[in-house]
């Protein structure tokens, strides 16, 4: 098998072919430049390289684009002269069209398979981000999830959560003692963020069956790597939705995924498009989470390659371990844009050939300064590289043909039906009807002896021509009645007081 896999060619008289070695091929990349200047085709061929080598691949179709994957391109097509073209300028002898093997994602289930997880394996952090919660919501959040493990209450889809937020709010006093502060109007502003997340359509991401990670780490029958898409141009919409999933995915391959050391291949390849919105505000803490994934994932046998407009997209912890590198055209229209432009050259190791700044600043679509990892992991020389031509479409396929490889796909039905199974929703409303059916029968009971104590009251003796009211004095058995009859519904008005109470807050639930 060939270690190695083609990236490109010399361009503006430089011949030095440009390949990825397979075996650093974990120790992440980055693929940056300005929109237009051709981040997806370079994408589009890095994955059908992998693919070819028996490498997974699961990267986000951002702009629709990548769905040409799953189709070879074709002569027709108004750009293969210049593909060709291209092709025999680096020396791309046996370039040729073809299909991949590609199954297709979509958390709101429109245009792939469903992929969903649930709210206890997210994790609080997750959640919290993905809800953009404050400090103290925050709080609230970890406690909710404290009770869930701590009562047995599985927390899979939004109402789970939603609910026990509810109960967390009515038991606040209790949970206040032990835990911290629990405010009505923490678990209010969560409920309404909670809100905002299913207008969304967030509630999708949530439930059962979960994503089983064994089905996007799957080759096809011919031994190439599947590549999975995951739509993405209406998850857009929430960049905060978008960025939390991937990282969320990121995080449970790294805890799932044994050890595998320095193996000669990755054994998936995760490509994270747009990666600036991974970071715009997330907190200090997220950050090193991510650089912690970053840096240990690798050992898992996991590639992590962001893509984004600039390097500095990318905090600076994250981005020193990016070692494969394409970077296309950055423009220096402003001050703020010529430091940036500064800042990426200097990540390089120099070319005596050329400056890497003005190369940054002047390559053309298609073509990028580019280092590869080279032997023992030391970084390449940068070198200015004709990006190769891809086998497979460009551009997107039609609705049919992507209804076409999903009816196709070795996921195909596995996913599409929701399970509904009992969790923290479905216990909190049995507690709450079973509250309710007590608090009534309590009630009627109550009522009952209630009734009989005014007819002892009222109680009428015969007098053998006319029914009066008794002015006699009560015998000491009919006194020891009355007494116990005021004990029993003093008892009854306490407790019977409390069961209403917790059925009227537990029909909440029954409105659902």
């Amino acid at each position: 098998m060939d270690h190695h896999i083609f990236v490109g060619g010399g361009g503006e008289g430089y011949v030095e072919k440009q390949w990825l070695n397979l075996k650093y091929a974990n120790r992440h990349g980055l693929i940056a430049g300005a929109t237009g200047t051709g981040k997806t085709v370079t994408l589009q061929i890095l994955a059908e390289n992998f693919a070819n080598a028996g490498v997974p691949v699961f990267l986000t179709d951002v702009k629709g684009d990548l769905s040409g994957l799953a189709l070879a391109g074709s002569e027709g097509f108004k750009l293969h002269d210049a593909f060709t073209s291209r092709a025999e300028k680096i020396g791309f002898s046996d370039y040729s069209y073809d299909t991949f093997p590609v199954t297709f994602w979509d958390l709101f289930g429109e245009q792939g398979h469903p992929v969903r997880t649930t709210v206890a394996e997210m994790g609080p952090l997750l959640v919290s981000r993905l809800l953009e919660l404050g400090e103290a919501q925050e709080g609230v959040v970890n406690i909710a999830f404290r009770v869930a493990d701590e009562q047995g209450m599985p927390l899979l889809d939004l109402k789970d959560l939603q609910a026990l937020l509810v109960w967390v709010g009515e038991n606040r006093e209790e949970l206040t003692l032990r835990y911290g502060n629990v405010s009505t109007s923490s678990i209010g502003a969560i409920q309404r963020r909670l809100l905002v997340l299913e207008n969304q359509g967030g509630a999708k991401l949530f439930g059962e069956p979960g994503l089983a990670l064994s089905d996007i780490i799957s080759t096809a029958p011919d031994g190439r790597g599947r590549i999975n898409i995951l739509a993405s141009d209406k998850l857009m919409a929430a960049p905060r939705l978008y960025s939390t999933f991937l990282l969320w995915l990121l995080s449970e391959l790294f805890e799932e995924l044994p050890e595998v050391g320095d193996p000669d291949k990755p054994k998936l390849v995760f490509f994270f498009d747009e990666a600036h919105l991974l970071f715009d505000g997330a907190p200090k803490a997220l950050v090193d989470k991510v650089e912690q994934v970053a840096r240990l994932i690798r050992s898992k046998g996991v590639g992590i390659y962001f893509v984004t407009q600039n390097p500095s997209d990318v905090p600076e912890d994250i981005l020193s371990q990016l070692g494969n590198r394409v970077q296309h055209a950055l423009r220096a229209f402003t001050a703020r844009d010529r430091r940036r432009l500064k800042e990426a050259a200097e990540t390089y190791r120099d070319n005596p050939n050329f400056d890497t700044e003005e190369a940054i600043r002047e390559v053309g679509v298609g073509e990028a300064v580019t280092s590869m990892l080279q032997k023992k992991g030391i970084p390449g020389i940068v070198e200015r590289t004709l990006i190769r031509p891809p086998s497979s479409q460009l551009g997107p396929i039609t609705p049919a043909e992507r209804a076409d490889v999903m009816a196709k796909s070795p996921v195909a039905g596995k996913y599409e039906a929701v399970i509904d199974r009992e969790s923290a929703y479905e216990i909190l409303r049995a507690r709450a009807d079973a509250a309710a059916k007590a608090a009534a029968e309590a009630e009627e009971e109550e009522e009952e002896l209630e009734m009989a104590a005014r007819e002892y009251k009222a109680a009428r003796r015969y007098s053998g021509t006319r029914v009066s009211r008794s002015t006699s004095k009560r015998s000491k058995s009919d006194g020891f009645g009355a007494a116990m009859a005021q004990v029993v519904i003093k008892e009854l008005k306490g407790t019977t007081g409390r069961r209403i109470v917790r059925g009227i807050l537990g029909g909440l639930f029954k409105a659902r």
